[in-house]
């Protein structure tokens, strides 16, 4: 599912655009005094994070301009800070999940992998070249991610609280990706309750939970309207994963911009499978799903019995009823009528994409 298309339109993301390229153009420089080489990785990491709607910036503007802010500049580099933040998660997920396009294209590690094949490396010796290179691209990345954020101009107390904020989005979003690593070691699907831990610590606090209140902190908003949006980025953000999830095996693959049985093959652990594990119906498919050589066919058949044991509306309900719960803290009246309906259309748009 494209984050791009669940929220309004904020003003300021013109500014997002030029913090992020004053960012990248004072990087190159200091770059190229190195060596055309490290320019060029540069330029790849620049490419990458080029390209989107900026979902987590669009975040990051809604909560501040529609909470009193005005300082249109100074929060365009807090929302560049969650971008770049975004573009170092993307990076490095994909080395894990050894993955070297990424929406049709070659990503930083296949890039660097065609490189090193073009200068006659064995297929294996340039795959460990992308491989590398998309670990260090991912480092830049999050590391100058911080370093965006000591250019926003604010009292000290609150660029420490905007420093937490960031913070809190990485040591989440790494121990998300750690328990998905680790809960591949045990055969047993995990139980729901830590499939949807799962997607809050890697999805809801850095795209969600923390641009929201970081937005909200940075306008000066008081502590229930910060916690209120805290609440709300957990419960969409999670719906939002779930819905992720039923779409990456459901959802037309033109639209999702991914093969809607790669996660059947890799055997994500997600809530369709954790219902379906708990039923009759798993032990026809179980010797199928996380199968590298499961075919074509063979997802059909498993997508077939998702359906018939209730697991596709099984999750289609928990995603609708995660938004649902995401509604009832835009209620308080402690969130501005303005900014509930900027994030309205974000659980709208989660539930009416898998319905």
């Amino acid at each position: 599912m494209d984050m791009d298309t669940l929220l309004v339109e904020p003003g300021g993301l013109e500014q997002v655009e030029d913090a992020l390229g004053r960012f990248f153009e004072e990087s190159k420089v200091r770059a190229a005094k190195i060596g055309p080489g490290y320019h060029a990785l540069w330029e790849t990491l620049e490419r990458c994070t080029a390209g989107g709607k900026r979902f987590r910036p669009r975040m990051v503007m809604s909560a501040y301009q529609m909470l009193g802010g005005r300082d249109i500049e100074n929060a365009a580099e807090l929302g560049a800070a969650f971008e770049l933040l975004h573009t170092a998660l993307i990076v490095h997920d994909d080395v894990i999940d050894r993955d070297f396009v990424r929406r049709g294209i070659p990503n930083v590690s296949g890039h660097y992998r065609s490189v090193a094949e073009g200068a006659g490396l064995s297929p294996e010796g340039a795959r460990h070249v992308g491989l590398s290179a998309g670990v260090i691209a991912g480092d830049l990345a999050l590391s100058n991610a911080y370093r965006l954020l000591e250019r926003i101009e604010a009292p000290t107390a609150t660029r420490r609280r905007l420093g937490q904020i960031l913070d809190e989005a990485v040591f989440a979003s790494a121990a998300g990706e750690f328990l998905d690593i680790e809960s591949s070691l045990d055969p047993a699907m995990p139980p729901l309750e830590d499939i949807v831990q799962m997607a809050r610590l890697k999805t809801s606090v850095y795209s969600f939970e923390g641009p929201l209140q970081a937005g909200a902190v940075l306008a000066g908003a008081d502590e229930e309207v910060i916690g209120r949006l805290g609440d709300f980025g957990r419960d969409a953000g999670i719906a939002y994963q779930i819905a992720d999830d039923l779409l990456g095996v459901f959802g037309n693959e033109t639209r999702t911009g991914k093969t809607n049985w790669g996660d059947l093959r890799e055997g994500k652990r997600t809530a369709l499978m954790s219902f379906v594990a708990d039923r009759p119906e798993w032990s026809s498919i179980s010797s199928l799903v996380g199968s590298p050589g499961m075919s074509a066919s063979d997802a059909d058949y498993v997508r077939r019995i998702l359906v018939d044991s209730g697991a596709r509306d099984y999750s289609a309900d928990l995603a609708a009823d995660y938004a649902s719960r995401a509604r009832t803290h835009l209620e308080s009246g402690a969130v501005p009528p303005a900014l509930r309906t900027a994030l309205e259309p974000v659980v709208t748009a989660v539930v009416d994409r898998v319905r």
